[in-house]
């Protein structure tokens, strides 16, 4: 691990103007790399969602309130038509896409991070056809202990909704930019069920055709949004259910991340948050999901969300193969 110091400016005054900026690597394992390498075209993938969400945030930050087509038109064009079909080989490097909003939230995106490579790893666990199932499973319980001992970790205890649906500048984006929050949905909805088809066989073949499945359903949801796209927050417990039952603690961790990502969308783009209280707001969102005593909800409330939510098809579905009843 390397820890460094880094000044921030533009942060609001006090505790904010000096950040510790940790940076952390993948833990060592001959399984890193496997899913981008068996499955580039999904893998290649998560580089562009990446700078999907990096776009998203720098230009909230600059522009709160600016043209809606600048995100909603031109970025999401430039996404769906060149850079999802045509993905960066390698990971980009977010900082240099959203300078910004780095030097604003360093510790959000810090937090993102860890839980992004927890995310890519696991895939790469279940991917490795030279791990048996028992082995797997002990390898993905290794790396979430791994991850929950850190200091940027997510809580693994489930947050209730009520933190995305229902603060004084929640659903800011959504309702502004139907088309790209839809299409981060998607993102989310993709990221997660792509687990199920890891996890349903240990055949090659069927794999590979359960991850083609999903990725077709992904470009499937893409047309004429934002009508094809999730119009609510895809919950893991209910696109991914294999998963969820074999790696609940991840599925938590991962539910909690992408309720942060519109949490912060929301406070970016929400004038109800003055410009010189964003960076504050955003701590305060953070420490809330990294408490794992408050506003939390009990697993079997957990398991059932998604039908107070609406269902899973208004999320984009069960992800294949859908399990057998």
């Amino acid at each position: 691990m390397i820890r460094w110091i880094v000044l921030c400016c533009g942060l609001t005054a006090g505790t904010l103007a000096a950040q510790s900026r940790d940076e952390q690597f993948y833990f060592p394992g001959k399984f890193n790399w496997t899913f981008l390498k068996t499955y580039p075209e999904a893998g290649r993938l998560f580089n562009a969602f990446d700078y999907g969400h990096a776009i998203l945030y720098e230009r909230l930050l600059i522009d709160p309130t600016g043209s809606v087509a600048a995100l909603e038109e031109k970025e999401f064009n430039y996404l769906v038509d060149d850079l999802l079909k045509r993905p960066p080989r390698f990971a980009i490097a977010e900082e240099a896409v959203m300078p910004r909003y780095s030097r604003l939230a360093w510790r959000a995106k810090a937090m993102f991070e860890r839980a992004h490579i927890l995310h890519r790893q696991i895939y790469d666990v279940h991917a490795d056809e030279r791990l048996g199932m028992p082995e797997r499973h002990a390898l993905v319980e290794e790396l979430t202990d791994r991850y929950l001992a850190d200091r940027y970790a997510f809580t693994d205890k489930p947050k209730a909704m009520e933190l995305m649906d229902e603060q004084y500048f929640s659903q800011s984006f959504r309702r502004a930019y139907p088309k790209f929050n839809g299409l981060i949905w998607a993102y989310h909805w993709l990221q997660v069920g792509l687990y199920e088809a890891l996890l349903a066989t240990d055949e090659p073949t069927d794999r590979r055709r359960y991850i083609t499945e999903n990725l077709d359903r992904f470009w499937a949801m893409v047309p004429n949004a934002p009508t094809g796209l999730p119009s609510v927050m895809p919950m893991t417990s209910a696109v991914a259910p294999r998963f969820s039952k074999e790696h609940p603690r991840a599925a938590v961790i991962f539910d909690n991340l992408h309720m942060m990502h519109d949490i912060i969308s929301d406070i970016l783009h929400s004038d109800k948050v003055p410009r010189d209280r964003k960076a504050a707001v955003i701590e305060e969102a953070l420490d809330e999901f990294q408490n794992p005593d408050r506003n939390v909800i009990d697993m079997e409330h957990w398991w059932m969300m998604a039908e107070h939510m609406g269902g899973v098809d208004k999320m984009g579905g069960v992800a294949s193969p859908s399990p057998r009843p």
